[in-house]
């Protein structure tokens, strides 16, 4: 969610600060037990030794899986992802309560907010940590962390969707949350000491909020066990859930990566109806000829069901004959609100450069995954490649990367409005309608010579490839 603009020379000197903490955060590390080649090998890695075919057929919005691993290694690296004696350098950094990090205990089945007014003060925050046994939740830590800012956005690539996180400090005999469910897919990574958990029978499966449920409602644990470092945890939405760090470790260190949220089909179709209803409007007078009178003054419209069914037969029946749907809206919020790619401190990608691409140039498309080719409805005989505004990509010499980094999944007020208080637009190029298929043919393709492309004449094979090396989502081989 990129920040306003401005305010160049600070942000320079925020970013050189932001430098020498990456590089200690790298030289700090322990050796990656994660695959990151590729999206893939990135999840897999996560969840092994589960096969992925495995997961997404007996677990993935079903149940409940739990990796106990015993395995030093991972154990290691998970530590090198957040840990209780990071607080300190980051407290320093104008941390904020409520925004990034809140302070709550669960007391009597409920959840007790103990933030104080402004920014965080360690000493604070160690006291209510020690003395009030609160447990300290720090909002999507892959904004400080390049681990994990690493891990999320393969993972946003891997599932089409976006990916935040939180994490949790308890410490020992105590809880911080009441028992719940969300409307994430949740994975548990253990980082220090251990977690006892309990899950529980759903009462409503796949949830679409949260909600806090009564002890006398959700019955006995389905699960109970103990989270280890190392440890892996994945439940569906909707999962009831709670956990509290045993006597005897002296504090729990976890970190929840979440996903799917409002990712549904029932989402899907609210974003693509309009579309599919305006292309089959074009065509179907039934779709044009008017409502009743006075329709929209009744109380009782239950005689027009038998007609809207009918419609939407009509609308399924053109749909079994489209080639395009036209799908905007989510399409938008994620590739505009989604993590830049991690690129450390080669930014050479990131501006235009070498050779010109003619009609005898082999092209080959950059940042696939980060990549959006939309057909919109309110655009017609058009269609854009759209990726987020190239200030946000930045390598991590960059200024501006911090824009895209900095405000991911936080919710700020920037997601509406640019500097100037206009309505921020996405960024990228709108072609012709007939561009399409070349357009596909350069997504789908390693490699694709420029006199290969799907169109008609030369100059647009070579207009296209101007147009996209420009923007530096094509290289030229």
């Amino acid at each position: 969610m990129p920040k306003k603009g401005g305010k160049h020379a600070e942000m320079g000197k925020e970013t050189q600060a932001q430098c020498k903490r990456a590089k200690l955060e790298a030289a700090c590390c322990s050796p990656s037990v994660l695959h990151f080649e590729n999206p893939d090998s990135l999840f897999g890695s996560l969840i092994s030794p589960i096969k992925e075919e495995v997961f997404f057929k007996e677990y993935w919005e079903q149940k409940p899986l739990l990796v106990q691993r015993n395995d030093p290694l991972v154990a290691a690296y998970y530590l090198s992802l957040f840990q209780l004696s990071d607080l300190r350098e980051l407290c320093s950094r104008g941390l904020c309560y409520g925004r990034d990090v809140n302070i709550c205990r669960c007391v009597n089945g409920k959840k007790k907010v103990l933030n104080k007014e402004g920014k965080v003060n360690y000493m604070q925050l160690k006291k209510d940590f020690d003395q009030k046994k609160a447990t300290i939740q720090f909002h999507q830590p892959q904004r400080f962390k390049e681990e994990l800012w690493k891990i999320q956005e393969k993972l946003e690539c891997y599932f089409g969707s976006l990916v935040g996180s939180n994490v949790y400090i308890t410490p020992q005999g105590s809880q911080g949350l009441p028992p719940h469910y969300d409307d994430v897919e949740v994975f548990i990574l253990q980082l220090e000491g251990e977690k006892h958990w309990r899950l529980y029978k759903p009462t409503v499966h796949l949830a679409r909020e949260y909600n806090v449920e009564s002890e006398d409602r959700i019955g006995t644990p389905t699960h109970e066990f103990i989270l280890k470092p190392g440890d892996l945890l994945y439940f569906p939405r909707g999962t009831i859930h709670q956990a509290d760090t045993p006597l005897g470790t002296s504090h729990s260190t976890h970190v929840t990566i979440s996903t799917y949220q409002n990712n549904s089909w029932g989402d899907f179709l609210l974003d693509a109806i309009p579309g599919l209803v305006f292309d089959t409007a074009k065509d179907d007078v039934a779709l044009r000829t008017s409502i009743p009178r006075q329709l929209l003054m009744q109380v009782n419209t239950a005689d027009c069901t038998k007609k809207l069914s009918s419609l939407l037969r009509r609308l399924a029946d053109h749909l079994d004959h489209t080639r395009e749907l036209r799908s905007s809206d989510m399409k938008k919020d994620f590739i505009m609100h989604r993590l830049p790619p991690c690129l450390g401190w080669d930014s050479d990608s990131l501006a235009p450069g070498g050779k010109l691409p003619k009609i005898d140039s082999k092209i080959r498309l950059q940042f696939r995954d980060h990549t959006l080719i939309s057909v919109e409805p309110d655009q017609e005989n058009a269609v854009s490649t759209v990726k987020p505004p190239l200030c946000i990509w930045g390598g991590l010499g960059s200024a501006c990367e911090a824009c895209g980094r900095d405000t991911h999944m936080m919710g700020t007020e920037d997601d509406t409005a640019s500097g100037d208080g206009t309505s921020q637009q996405t960024h990228g190029l709108r072609f012709p309608l007939s561009y399409l298929e070349a357009l596909k043919q350069i997504w789908s393709s390693s490699t694709v010579s420029v006199k290969e492309l799907n169109l008609t004449s030369d100059e647009e094979k070579e207009n296209l490839a101007l147009s996209l090396w420009s923007e530096c989502l094509i290289e030229v081989l």
